[in-house]
């Protein structure tokens, strides 16, 4: 299995900066191509995914420190970010946290610890995937696709509610009965996916999908502790129902 550990094979018929950039919003098979922002110190690592995304059409801004990524992020029209998680200085961590002050724009972290609570916090800071290095470059692009498709998705609601429970995507902002919820962002994520789907039952698997976008060991524990945490934010406003061997349901208190 190809690693990030590899030898480099020279790319395949690169392309020209001003034809690869006309690429930026076209589509490539079943993918959307788009400007790809890569913050990866490690050389070699960072050759090989810039060669690979840009073998799937896409564009690819590199650079090798998070505060380089903050600059570069303003001057293009980023699709996605890939994001090294042990840059020095800025770590990755920070660089996703100030990212997520002022952009949706997607991020897939990369990291090489293999910590559950470091993949929890990347994921609880805003990323929506992450890859454990070494990593396959053909795992990269599958899921660059997948985090491509779901943030190019047909329109979501903006304004959901059930009960006196409201969620607004646009505002980032969640109530009860008009007074607003202090929720971390995946517990603003999970609460509007239980009311994008009133009464599913939803398993944990699922909600790791819809939510955090990614499957890792142990992670049906983060959906447990998210909804715990959430239960005790709503007060009882949203009945949140456990679903013995399947998941959660929410239905209107």
């Amino acid at each position: 299995m190809e690693s990030a550990t590899a030898t480099l094979d020279p790319p395949t018929s690169p392309l020209p900066d001003t034809i690869r950039g006309a690429l930026r919003w076209t589509i490539k098979g079943s993918a959307v191509s788009v400007t790809i922002l890569v913050v990866e110190d490690d050389f070699n690592i960072g050759k090989l995914v810039q060669t690979y995304l840009e073998r799937e059409g896409h564009r690819v801004v590199w650079v090798h420190s998070g505060e380089e990524a903050l600059v570069e992020i303003g001057r293009h029209r980023v699709g996605m970010v890939v994001l090294d998680i042990g840059l020095p200085g800025m770590d990755g961590f920070e660089v996703c946290r100030r990212l997520r002050e002022s952009s949706r724009v997607p991020i897939i972290m990369l990291t090489a610890r293999d910590e559950e609570t470091d993949r929890v916090v990347g994921l609880e800071l805003g990323a929506d995937d992450y890859v454990p290095k070494p990593f396959s470059p053909r795992e990269l692009v599958a899921r660059v696709k997948a985090v491509l498709r779901r943030s190019t998705a047909g329109p979501r609601r903006e304004v959901v509610f059930l009960g006196d429970v409201t969620v607004n995507r646009t505002a980032r902002e969640a109530a009860v009965a008009g007074a607003r919820l202090d929720l971390t962002m995946k517990e603003f994520d999970l609460l509007a996916c239980f009311l994008d789907h009133p009464g599913v039952a939803l398993s944990r698997e699922r909600l790791l999908e819809l939510v955090w976008g990614l499957e890792f060991p142990g992670g049906t524990r983060t959906v447990d502790q998210h909804v715990a945490q959430l239960r005790a934010k709503l007060g009882g406003a949203l009945t949140i129902e456990t679903l013995r061997g399947i998941g959660y349901k929410a239905v209107r208190s």
